[in-house]
């Protein structure tokens, strides 16, 4: 039987980079980086926040276009400012790109991103019907289920949730109550709510918590981060038989400048789908299983697991360096290294790598950062997103996380 390729394009009518894709697609997903409001020349276009957004919203578009695809097969649109006061002016752009059906989305204010002038940036992932295998087109028929309940505020801008084929993609739940006002409290009564806004949705679609398999979340302040652990304990694992296991999604702590609406913290996720979405036959979509792995070859963490696979892709939570005082190559050849001794734990290699996330905190450091990472990847392959931070848990200066094809799937329930 033939296997799905990691599938990495670039298109005309976008910016073009020498050390990562435009889109890495591997069976029925495509990951796209990051794309900053340049031209294809690479100039930074002229004008405010309306205006870059524009510019990255088209080389998004333009990119979809280029691989055969079209906007509504987006799942899930993230955008980073560096003013939080620059959303009025975004989503006008916003709307003009995404309309009548609304993907899922993330909006974080970061300190930096990797350009000069520029004030917002753009990435997505998109469905891929097709799959990746090589010469043999599957059906393209696969739906993206995009649904809202009414137990959790909805957002003019994004659904809640869209499923395709294997993966739930949620929409970043804010402390909003039903009606969309702010809770009160502080970090720990917020973060209850985001999560409990998470529970509300995946139970809407009859999806328990414990099938989330990655977990991001956005900090205001990582002096918070053990008040959100208290209170991230509470939810995870949630079920017998996830307590029995231990179960804990991949995860990441990111520090953000802002976030909308005032708060303090929001959260991201991802869930596995065991339920597929039609056309696919039940009797072919049931009973995959939620693999879990840790290695001691790699830095274990209490809150999460290294890598989290369901059906074709594993989910790598954050890795941070051990050292806060090494240079930021030294810390980044040991995150770049923990993350593959992860990787080929679970029998898989770099080059399954589709998508990677740098969080950095002087983006001063990216050239350097960027010599460690041609190490790793020097096919300039996956996927990639860059955004500045404030901070960095252990007092690091940079962290990664990662999303990897998993071909063999994972298997069903015996």
């Amino acid at each position: 039987m033939a296997d799905n390729v990691v599938l990495a394009r670039n298109v005309d009518g976008a910016p073009v980079s020498d050390i990562c894709s435009q889109t890495v697609a591997f069976s029925h997903y495509n990951h796209f980086s990051m794309q900053l409001p340049v031209d294809a020349s690479g100039a930074l276009v002229s004008g405010g926040a309306k205006e870059q957004a524009a510019q990255c919203f088209a080389n998004i578009k333009a990119v979809i276009e280029g691989i055969d695809r079209k906007l509504s097969d987006t799942v899930r649109v993230s955008i980073f400012l560096t003013d939080i006061n620059d959303l009025d002016a975004v989503n006008e752009a916003y709307k003009a790109v995404w309309s009548d059906y609304l993907p899922t989305r993330t909006v974080v204010a970061v300190d930096s991103l990797p350009l000069d002038g520029a004030v917002v940036a753009v990435d997505a992932v998109l469905s891929h019907g097709l799959g990746t295998i090589p010469d043999a087109p599957q059906a393209d028929d696969l739906i993206i289920l995009a649904r809202n309940t009414d137990k959790v505020y909805k957002c003019e801008n994004a659904t809640q949730t869209c499923a395709f084929s294997h993966y739930n993609n949620i929409t970043t739940q804010l402390p909003l109550d039903e009606t969309g006002a702010l809770v009160s409290g502080g970090v720990k009564e917020q973060l209850n709510q985001c999560l409990r806004n998470v529970k509300n949705i995946v139970e809407s679609i009859d999806v328990p918590i414990d099938d989330l398999v990655k977990v991001t979340i956005f900090l205001k302040d990582l002096g918070d981060v053990d008040a959100v652990n208290e209170v991230y304990k509470t939810y995870f694992p949630d079920s017998g038989i996830a307590r029995a296991v231990n179960y804990l999604p991949a995860r990441s702590v990111v520090a953000v400048k802002d976030l909308p609406k005032g708060a303090s913290v929001a959260v991201e996720a991802v869930c596995s789908h065991g339920d597929g979405t039609p056309p696919q036959e039940v009797e072919a979509r049931h009973g995959l299983i939620i693999e879990a792995n840790n290695t001691d070859k790699a830095p274990i963490c209490e809150n999460s697991t290294q890598t989290v696979a369901f059906s074709h892709y594993n989910n790598i939570s954050s890795q941070y360096p051990s050292d806060p005082s090494a240079d930021v190559k030294a810390q980044a050849k040991e995150i770049l290294g923990n993350i593959k001794t992860i990787v080929e734990s679970v029998d898989h290699k770099l080059e399954d790598v589709v998508k990677v996330n740098i969080y950095i905190k002087d983006m001063a450091d990216l050239a350097a950062v960027d010599e460690v990472y041609k190490e790793f990847f020097p096919e300039g392959t996956p996927a990639r997103r860059v955004v500045g931070v404030a901070d960095v848990l252990m007092g690091g200066k940079l962290h990664m996380d990662a999303v990897v094809s998993n071909a063999e799937g994972t298997p069903p329930i015996k």
